[in-house]
């Protein structure tokens, strides 16, 4: 396979069958992705991110959707590239569930690859909500959709709106490089 360029900035590669998705077509990418949910109808009334790779697009997403209301829930799944802990996990601090009756929640992630953190997280704010205070029980919204910029074949979850569907691994802009160091 050669290296090829798609129209909006994404490009794959023939070293490891990689896809890079940089900036500029990150930045299409997020607009379409929420032109996909005005498009069907249904308007959320806050934005969740998968935390951290749903973090940048979710930001995206709920500005090209007008929705000033974001939360954020952490969840540790991936080690390193094809790697995985044995489940995904949910990680402090918790997200304040109480405004959450009744609303629309959109869940935004970068990649529904095995599909696991995005069920976990749509799952426990379908069925449960989040604790409250002192484990006290979570606040249920009033209905729950997810949002991927990428699904692969594999997922367990079909998300509502996908920008590209791929079963190559994704580079993305804000994670492309390794974390800072001293000597950097």
């Amino acid at each position: 396979m050669s290296d090829a360029t798609f129209d909006d900035g994404a490009t794959t590669t023939a070293e490891a069958e990689r896809e890079v998705l940089g900036w500029p077509g990150f930045g299409a990418a997020a607009r379409e992705l929420a032109r996909h949910v005005v498009r069907s109808g249904w308007l959320p009334d806050l934005v969740v991110a998968v935390a951290r790779g749903g973090l940048v697009p979710a930001g995206a997403v709920a500005y090209a959707l007008g929705t000033k209301a974001m939360g954020t829930m952490n969840v540790e799944f991936y080690t390193g590239v094809g790697e995985t802990l044995e489940a995904p996990v949910v990680l402090p601090p918790l997200m304040d569930t109480s405004g959450l009756p009744g609303q629309r929640v959109l869940v935004v992630d970068d990649v529904a690859d095995s599909g696991r953190t995005l069920a976990l997280v749509t799952d426990l704010l379908r069925t449960t909500g989040l604790p409250g205070e002192a484990g006290a029980p979570g606040a249920l919204p009033g209905e729950v959709r997810s949002a991927v910029l990428y699904a692969k074949p594999r997922s367990v979850i079909d998300p509502d709106y996908v920008w590209r569907r791929t079963d190559r691994w994704i580079m993305f802009p804000w994670s492309a490089q390794p974390p800072v160091t001293a000597e950097d």
